[in-house]
């Protein structure tokens, strides 16, 4: 299997990312508090967008900012979906498996950091 990345389209961690992105707006189609609605869209939008973004900066220290950045708004997200749990916004078990996603996309983030100012 290539595992070449020519471009942010092919990195898993923003597939992943976008993956859950879709998840969020689905979960949230029924939601009537649109602020709080509002908030959790743009937090998932901005995971693998800054992804994107930093893939496409012109150095290194750029492309690590940028990963902070999307790594933040996933935490960002993992907190609106244990408060959406909390206000009954979300099925406990639709925003634990969303919650799951956002860990496993912040431990892939983490990862392509450490490649990243290491290597």
């Amino acid at each position: 299997m290539n595992r070449e990345v020519k471009r942010f389209e092919d990195l898993q961690v923003w597939k992943d990312a976008m993956n859950m992105t879709v998840s969020v707006y689905e979960k949230l189609k029924l939601c009537k508090d649109y602020g709080f609605k509002d908030q959790m869209q743009r937090a998932a939008v901005s995971v693998p967008s800054n992804i994107a973004e930093g893939y496409e900066r012109q150095t290194n220290r750029e492309f690590v900012q940028f990963m902070y950045i999307a790594k933040g708004s996933c935490a960002e997200l993992r907190t609106q979906l244990y408060l959406s749990i909390k206000l009954n916004y979300l099925l406990k078990e639709d925003g634990m498996v969303l919650v799951e996603k956002t860990e496993c996309i912040s431990k892939m983030l983490h990862k392509l950091i450490m490649y990243r100012k290491n290597g």
